[in-house]
């Protein structure tokens, strides 16, 4: 198999300084490539108008900026970066779990919007998206942060990718509840610290109620909710959930994935599994174990 982080620095560069008539032209054919991202979604998916739901780069406003922004990210080697950490991740997983039916990935990487207060503020100007087989799609602004983590960020997304082979755990939308998304979560943090270390490797989000235990209480009592529709809240927070239209359920930013490093560490703990060796395990077998460790 191979793993393709696509060019989007040349696709970008072209799509900034186009004519405007020209742009939205140029960004839809950069998006092409990915559109199996969406290949789960009813019907045609607009490439651009989804780009623009999701806090990508904008092309009719704060060029410069972006265009700096750019320039930031090809000094910072973020293509060559991403490429060398998804190999060796890949070369990681499979030396301690044979056997993966792992089909070529294609890496998108794009910009944020620096205008999204969501994306800028809640989000730490850094969003993944690793649910789907083959494809990962990274979108940020370079903060020096987010720069510092960029290896991690895309290992991240890989260890989902991996965890939702065919054979693998089978994400099944009419079954499945908070508690498998949160143990994703905890699992493929885990996963980028033990190759990047842990002040990389967690999801920045996470960071601010690591050791919160009424936080980490509430999200446990959220655990068997299914309904995907109902997941954003308590995974990413009241805040991210309630502007994409879900309802809030009372927990900060973040506070899933806090609860997802909690649960996940007390299960390697108990069983004395690496992260990469635990990829397809249980949800529910792990939870269980780790609140019978005390979380």
């Amino acid at each position: 198999m191979t793993i393709t982080v696509l060019d989007t620095h040349t696709g970008m560069h072209a799509v900034l300084t186009a004519l405007p008539a020209d742009r939205e032209r140029l960004l839809r054919e950069m998006l092409e490539p990915a559109r199996g991202l969406y290949r789960y979604f009813p019907g045609e998916v607009d490439l651009v108008a989804f780009h623009g739901r999701s806090a990508g780069f904008p092309f009719d406003r704060d060029g410069e900026r972006c265009l700096d922004a750019l320039a930031t990210l090809a000094e910072a080697e973020a293509w060559q970066r991403i490429q060398r950490a998804l190999d060796d991740a890949l070369a990681a997983q499979t030396a301690a779990v044979g056997g993966l039916d792992v089909p070529d990935i294609t890496v998108l990487l794009l910009l944020g919007d620096p205008g999204d207060e969501l994306f800028m503020g809640h989000s730490l100007g850094v969003t993944g998206n690793g649910s789907v087989t083959g494809h990962i799609a990274i979108t940020l602004w370079p903060s020096p942060e987010n720069l510092a983590r960029l290896e991690a960020t895309a290992v991240h997304e890989l260890n989902h990718n991996l965890r939702y082979l065919p054979g693998g755990v089978v994400w099944n939308p009419a079954t499945v509840d908070v508690g498998e998304h949160v143990v994703s979560e905890g699992l493929a943090d885990a996963f980028a610290r033990s190759l990047h270390g842990d002040d990389l490797g967690r999801t920045r989000i996470g960071v601010p109620h690591l050791h919160d235990d009424e936080v980490f209480a509430k999200v446990v009592t959220g655990l068997g909710v299914t309904g995907m529709q109902n997941f954003a809240a308590w995974v990413h927070g009241d805040v991210i959930a309630a502007a994409h239209g879900a309802t809030p359920v009372g927990l900060p930013t973040g506070a899933g994935y806090s609860a997802a490093n909690r649960i996940v560490d007390a299960y390697l703990a108990a069983t004395g599994k690496s992260p990469a060796e635990a990829l397809h395990d249980d949800s529910k077998t792990i939870i269980a174990t780790a609140l019978e460790q005390g979380g």
